[in-house]
């Protein structure tokens, strides 16, 4: 507030002034010099005749007191009132909800602040929740509104009153805004804020789901878990029971419960004690979903005996788990048949999203004088008698003879180990089982590294007499990518047999262990059989982990399973030669062998990108909780695909089901949603929405949509990519969830924090409920853009002779008491 300053209008009186001050001086000197009376009275004396004089001899100079204030009618101001859901909460011992005081503040007694206001501002009022409206008396305060986009509302008025006189902002909330995420608030630029807290920090009744997140990893037993964390307030002793739901398979959205939640299958419920006031506790569910691909979960909890909470909206959260949709392509090379081959593809045959696909050498390539078929006979002598065969399918002498195994068709792999990247990036990644270097061509081999380092795919190398530094990989582009060195081995490896353990970091990648917990897994790997061979390597290559190594007869430990990143994949090496001996123990070792097999495969294999890749990224701040989905295409040599076009159809959870089987919409959803998908908005009733994804320009082969969704719950997407040909390249999927009412209600306590933040950054302050009327009286004398400087007389003014004849007085009795009067 300004205090305003004094002036002196009457400076031709300042040498009369001065001289009469100068001449009471010495008078009152002379006079109290020779008084009978101790020097502390005397002095008081002095002081308050003199103060006296002072007051009277400031009067000839006619002093004004002058300041500035905002000049009426000129500046704008603005009332801003919180619309959101968030106010219809009933703080602790409170008669009315926080939208019912915010109400009565606003409207008759109570609001003669606002015509107070009108005296010297132009007044503008508005409301905000998801959106800021205008409005002339607050009759929109309806308190529904999903979201509270404070800082978007702040943002908006900021821009909107650029340039203009703006004096302030009353901003009337609870401060619980839903689009301010840490370091998002900008402030910058911003015209005086005055929050008024709605609400008390006394706590109220709740339970609340204040974060839930889903993690998943290649564990075959429990490959998604699902955490969610959990506040209460307001029930000491009691129990909060939580519920997992998997609402994918719910039939609509007009299939609801009795609570107004969707319908769906019950997967998990767990108890635990309720949280202090303040406190959190964690409900950890460990679930395998039924199905491939998009699921959605539904975390509910409830409050002990079931009622009693001042809100229901932050009792369940939905999440989004992504499985991922195969099929998953490896391809198997092998230099001769074995064991290891028939076992894997044992173990891969009961994961219905992994498929091998055999390429195996039963022949060696053979110089043509090495045999003697008939006369005229140009096939090699082993494939006589299997039929009538073309000059291009019959297998030459100098050619090795190779058997294709679970190919798609007739002629994937004909020729052989693919040479180009359109035939080899179409798999996700490449085992080499007990087979020399020189079986692959110089360009081979760099397209294998090409296709881990560029493409992102997977490879693994088994062990094996032809294997690692016996197949001569080393300096070769397959070499180099393996995660162990493979020149200068050891000379030799002690006879005897070898026994297997999980390094330190073994044991904590999910994937590699078979048992949920550390003594469990030492028991297990105890009893597997030894093995008996070991390809030999120098060390281990920095930045590669050891996953599992193997003892031998002398104590001495050997790497036996090491991993690395290279470039965009990975790269896997299993030293071990004879794996198959472990599954010839009894049948629990041999389950654990394909167990292994498959969590191995599902490690290699589940971060491979694919041709179509489809993301759903929240837009920070959004005061609508649009989302961007991005989709990136790419071709057969996995370089980005232009000029596509690109359908996306998107569909609420409760129809993800029918929308990833069909993987098409009715053609009346087709013709219903036309105008919703220009918009980008889901429709009403749930129907699936349809858009077309733009390029984005910054990247080649991105393609971007926006879409708001109106509904709380799951969205899948789908992306439907078609070249410029018309034929369909790929499909892809991804979900996501949208749940602004949890956000809302994440915190029922009033945000005082960042009120206060506000206000100190813009230059404003803190008002109470109680205060508005002295706050609006006082707001005129406050800095504004358009100010007008006023004055007021001090020389005749009562109050100053009233105070010089006080002085006089109080000096004269001063005297009398003291008897010198």
């Amino acid at each position: 507030m300004l205090l305003g300053s004094v002036l002196f209008s009457g400076q031709k009186w300042l040498l009369p002034a001065a001289g009469f001050v100068v001449v009471s001086v010495v008078l009152l000197w002379w006079s109290y010099w020779r008084a009978p009376a101790s020097p502390g009275l005397r002095a008081a004396c002095v002081g308050l005749k003199l103060l006296g004089l002072l007051a009277l001899a400031a009067c000839l100079l006619e002093p004004l007191w002058s300041g500035q204030r905002a000049k009426p009618g000129a500046n704008f101001f603005v009332v801003l009132a919180d619309n959101s859901q968030g106010m219809q909460i009933k703080d602790a011992g409170a008669a009315e909800s926080r939208g019912e005081s915010l109400r009565a503040m606003l409207g008759g007694q109570n609001g003669t602040w606002l015509a107070t206001l009108e005296e010297n501002f132009q007044l503008r009022r508005y409301v905000f929740d998801a959106r800021l409206q205008s409005t002339r008396d607050f009759a929109e305060l309806s308190f529904d509104g999903r979201a509270t986009s404070l800082a978007t509302a702040l943002k908006t008025i900021r821009e909107r009153y650029q340039g203009q006189p703006l004096a302030g902002v009353l901003l009337l909330s609870d401060g619980n805004a839903t689009d301010v995420a840490e370091g998002t608030l900008d402030l910058d630029g911003l015209a005086p804020v005055y929050p008024v807290v709605i609400g008390t920090d006394d706590p109220v009744k709740d339970v609340a789901i204040e974060k839930i997140g889903a993690s998943q990893t290649a564990f075959e037993d429990a490959p998604v878990t699902i955490q969610g964390e959990v506040s209460g307030a307001g029930f000491p002793g009691g129990q909060i029971i939580a519920e997992l739901v998997d609402i994918s398979a719910a039939a609509s959205p007009g299939g609801r419960t009795s609570t107004n939640l969707p319908a769906g299958k019950s997967v998990g419920r767990q108890t635990l004690k309720a949280p202090r006031d303040g406190g959190k506790e964690a409900f950890r569910f460990l679930v395998k979903p039924d199905k491939p691909g998009i699921t959605f979960y539904q975390l509910r909890v409830s409050a002990p005996d079931g009622g009693g909470e001042a809100t229901l909206a932050n009792n369940s959260r939905t999440v989004v788990v992504d499985r991922g949709r195969g099929p998953y392509r490896i391809l198997y090379v092998s230099g001769r048949p074995n064991w290891e081959f028939k076992f894997l593809n044992r173990a891969l045959a009961e994961d219905d999203q992994v498929q091998l696909v055999g390429l195996i050498r039963i022949a060696r390539r053979e110089p043509k004088f090495e045999f003697r078929g008939r006369e005229g006979e140009s096939s090699n002598p082993l494939f006589r008698g299997f039929g009538n065969q073309s000059k291009e399918e019959i297998e030459r002498y100098d050619q090795p003879v190779l058997v294709r195994l679970n190919t798609r068709d007739e002629l994937e792999l004909r020729g052989g180990f693919p040479k180009v990247p359109e035939d080899l990036y179409g798999y996700h990644a490449v085992i080499v089982d007990d087979l020399e270097a020189e079986f692959f061509t110089p360009d081979q081999m760099a397209l294998v590294q090409k296709f881990v380092s560029e493409r992102g795919g997977g490879f693994l190398m088994l062990g094996g007499a032809e294997s690692f530094r016996e197949g001569k990989f080393q300096r070769t582009p397959i070499g180099d990518m393996l995660p162990v060195y493979l020149d200068n081995p050891p000379e030799h490896l002690p006879p005897g047999e070898l026994r297997i353990s999980l390094s330190r970091e073994g044991l904590l990648m999910p994937w590699a262990r078979l048992r949920n917990n550390e003594p469990d897994e030492k028991a297990r790997l105890a009893q597997v059989s030894p093995f008996g061979v070991l390809n030999k390597v120098r060390g281990v290559k920095p930045g590669a982990s050891t996953v599992a190594r193997v003892t031998d007869s002398q104590g001495s430990t050997h790497p036996a399973l090491v991993a690395q990143r290279f470039g965009n994949g990975r790269v896997g090496a299993i030293l071990i030669g004879d794996v198959w001996h472990w599954g010839f123990k009894d049948e629990e070792n041999h389950k654990d062998m394909d167990k292994a097999w498959r969590q191995l495969m599902r490690w290699l294999v589940v971060d491979v990108p694919k041709r179509i890749d489809l993301q759903v990224q929240a837009r920070p701040g959004d005061p609508n909780n649009a989302v961007l989905i991005q989709a990136r295409a790419r071709d057969k040599k996995f370089q980005p695909l232009e000029n596509a076009t690109i359908s996306l159809q998107i569909a609420p959870a409760g129809q993800a089901s029918s929308l990833s089987s069909t993987g098409r919409t009715t053609r009346a959803a087709r013709d219903d949603g036309v105008t919703m998908a220009r918009q980008g908005t889901n429709q009403p009733g749930g129907k699936p929405v349809l858009l077309t994804a733009e390029p984005a320009g910054r990247e080649p082969g991105l393609y971007e949509a926006v879409f708001v969704p109106r509904e709380t719950g799951g969205y899948l997407a789908e992306a439907i990519v078609t070249g410029e040909d018309g034929a369909e390249v790929g499909r892809a999927e991804a979900g996501w969830t949208s749940d602004p009412a949890a956000e809302e209600f994440r915190s029922l306590r009033p945000n005082r924090a960042l009120l206060e933040e506000i206000a100190k950054h813009s230059g404003g302050e803190i008002v109470s409920a109680d205060g508005l009327g002295a706050f609006a009286r006082a707001l005129p004398n406050r800095k504004a853009p358009i100010s007008e400087t006023w004055t007021s007389p001090l020389w005749h003014q009562a109050g100053v002779f009233l105070f010089a004849l006080a002085c006089f007085v109080a000096e004269w009795g001063l005297r009398r008491r003291s008897g010198l009067a």
